[in-house]
């Protein structure tokens, strides 16, 4: 049983007007997840978070010319970055150590001023779907594709990975899905962003803290993890039995249960749907028919609902999108997260350092080493 406040649950660290989780509802800046998800485009959702409203026509237009600008990377940064797909690093480790050699390059790293801070924001949220995309084609041997600027930030990403136009559901889907991720109140890789930059440090180095906590399989990595899951089912008939003894042996799965949400997660029923067209799309129904009899079994044996990582899965897989960019592509939304933190953690900054109650030894005494046992 976890102490208490164990793993911090419960506690409140500080305040923040980015986003907000009361019972089963979401918002970011007070707008509701359902109202975004259904009416949005990411980048309204990107410029709300940053800037704590919505942008007007003009705005809009300049801010998605501005990540437009940033989505293509250098070619001699290119070859660096080609290197680390050809040695087969996953690719969360690969874009950790992208986005830092970025931050090499931008004389404005350091810089903490409104302005650089806002430039290096732009930089890396615009780059960050173009990381994700050329490390596939890297590693397939293939070229990179340069964006169009006609194109949605959701379009661009799967244009860059897939090197055709994507479907209109796949865009839709993609589009849904950043804005889903986009923000989550405190979370893990949140809280380490904020923690890095109230030391001062810069935006490329906490947002590379960020990925490196995002990484983990108890928080980013629980998507591909469901993924895994459903391959090794298999089929619709081998659910019950995998299932029934995952339970009774008392091991976790992936992608049910929430931390904060206890009567479901918001974001999920968008995803859901979003599974169902795409798997009858491609053909390949049984995934939502798998998924869905997997959150049954699970509702009804221990009370747990699926939360946005669960049918995240099946609708990345219908994609035809590799299990080991799920967690990459999480990223890439979530980043607008971080940096929003981040510029709030400047506005009012305060070096986040929490205390740990003792439970060690105590009274101990230095021994010679020859005294030792």
């Amino acid at each position: 049983m976890p102490e208490k406040n164990s793993g911090l649950e419960g506690v409140v660290i500080g305040e923040s007007r980015i986003s907000s989780i009361i019972g089963t509802q979401l918002t970011y800046a007070g707008y509701e997840i359902d109202d975004l998800a259904e009416n949005a485009q990411f980048e309204e959702v990107i410029y709300l978070l940053w800037n704590d409203r919505l942008p007007n026509e003009e705005e809009l237009a300049k801010f998605k010319d501005d990540l437009y600008e940033y989505m293509y990377i250098s070619q001699d940064k290119e070859e660096v970055f080609k290197q680390f797909a050809q040695n087969g690093d996953h690719p969360m480790a690969s874009l950790r150590t992208a986005v830092s050699y970025l931050g090499i390059f931008d004389e404005e790293a350091d810089t903490l001023t409104e302005e650089a801070n806002w430039n290096k924001a732009l930089r890396i949220q615009g780059a960050m779907p173009a990381l994700v995309a050329n490390f596939e084609r890297f590693r397939n041997g293939l070229e990179t594709i340069k964006p169009k600027r006609e194109y949605s930030f959701a379009k661009n990403f799967l244009y860059m990975l897939y090197g055709e136009e994507p479907t209109d559901i796949q865009v839709e889907a993609m589009e849904k899905a950043l804005i889903l991720h986009a923000d989550h109140e405190i979370n893990a890789s949140t809280f380490t962003a904020r923690v890095c930059v109230a030391t001062l440090s810069d935006l490329y180095s906490g947002t590379v803290a960020a990925i490196g906590a995002l990484k983990g399989p108890l928080h980013g990595g629980a998507n591909e993890q469901v993924m895994n899951m459903l391959s090794e089912i298999g089929s619709l008939d081998n659910v019950d039995e995998y299932i029934n003894r995952k339970i009774e042996n008392k091991e976790k799965i992936m992608g049910i249960g929430h931390r904060v949400y206890k009567e479901g997660d918001p974001r999920a029923k968008y995803l859901k749907d979003m599974s169902r067209k795409l798997t009858e799309e491609n053909g390949q129904p049984e995934l939502y028919e798998m998924s869905v009899r997997i959150a049954e079994l699970v509702e009804k044996e221990k009370g747990l609902l699926p939360n946005v990582d669960f049918f995240s899965a099946s609708v990345y897989h219908s994609m035809g999108i590799p299990h080991d960019l799920f967690t990459p592509i999480f990223a890439v939304s979530r980043a607008s997260g971080w940096i929003a933190h981040m510029l709030e953690q400047y506005e009012n900054n305060r070096l986040i350092r929490p205390r740990a109650e003792y439970a060690g030894y105590t009274n101990r005494k230095y021994e010679p080493i020859e005294n030792r046992k």
